[in-house]
């Protein structure tokens, strides 16, 4: 199956913190919050949201293919792609921009504290959905803010149905661009939190945006996930993990 990936590729550099951030912030000073955080335990690795999926549907046996763009230092991501077999066809160097990059500290309570530059990302409008390339199936990942809204339409009009998932870029869309997603979408997955940003915003229930669409997914972390359809609630389990390392890129996972 082959399936369009749109949205960022990032180099993700996390860090652990070996304690609790809510040890050392404290809640009636944060309007004078100046806090440092020993982190001794740092890597680098290949993401993004775009590159999350994509790599998880390359192992479900998928066809996946990037859309995105990057900047003039992705030679180490474009590297780790081939290797691990995955298309490069639909991604653009932008020239004088970088890669985005994303810097993540996680507590032990699995809270995180994440700073993102976006890079090449806000030029993603310049990449175009692909028309009689055998793509049957789209998502729309957090990229830039002109090219998601330009992706959307661009997937509409060539008639292959695609999932939205806003993710962190949720709150920087208007509530006429929201319900304009929903009108354009099949599918809509988000967290908890960011389902009911769109709730709100939109002056909608859950069930009212699911008859809008053909499923409402909704991730809930340790509880699992809901997917919601005109016709009944899904409720699925969570898997437990042998052991917890990471939550970085797990909601990605979920949607491949």
């Amino acid at each position: 199956m082959s399936i369009l990936v749109c949205g960022s590729v990032a180099f993700d550099n996390i860090m652990v913190f070996n304690d609790r951030f809510r040890n050392h912030i404290l809640p009636d000073q944060l309007h004078i919050l100046n806090v440092s955080f020993l982190v001794p335990d740092m890597h680098q690795q290949y993401g993004g949201c775009a590159g999350n999926i994509a790599y998880n549907l390359s192992l479900l046996g998928c066809e996946p293919y990037v859309m995105a763009t990057v900047g003039t230092d992705f030679d180490d991501y474009r590297k780790w792609m081939d290797k691990c077999g995955m298309n490069r066809e639909y991604i653009k160097v932008v020239d004088g921009t970088y890669t985005p990059r994303a810097f993540i500290i996680t507590d032990m309570d699995d809270n995180q504290i994440t700073a993102f530059h976006p890079g090449a990302m806000n030029q993603c409008h310049i990449n175009k959905v692909p028309i009689g390339k055998g793509i049957v199936l789209g998502i729309i990942s957090p990229d830039g803010r002109q090219g998601m809204l330009q992706h959307a339409q661009q997937f509409k009009n060539a008639g292959i149905p695609f999932v939205f998932d806003p993710g962190q870029g949720t709150p920087m869309f208007t509530v006429e661009e929201l319900e304009y997603f929903i009108d354009q979408a099949d599918w809509i997955a988000c967290n908890d939190y960011e389902a009911r940003m769109i709730c709100e915003r939109t002056s909608s229930t859950v069930e009212q945006i699911t008859e809008r669409v053909r499923a409402f997914i909704i991730t809930q972390g340790e509880k699992g996930s809901l997917i919601y359809t005109r016709e009944k609630v899904y409720t699925i389990p969570v898997v437990r993990p042998a052991q917890t390392k990471d939550p970085t890129g797990c909601g990605d996972a979920y949607r491949a």
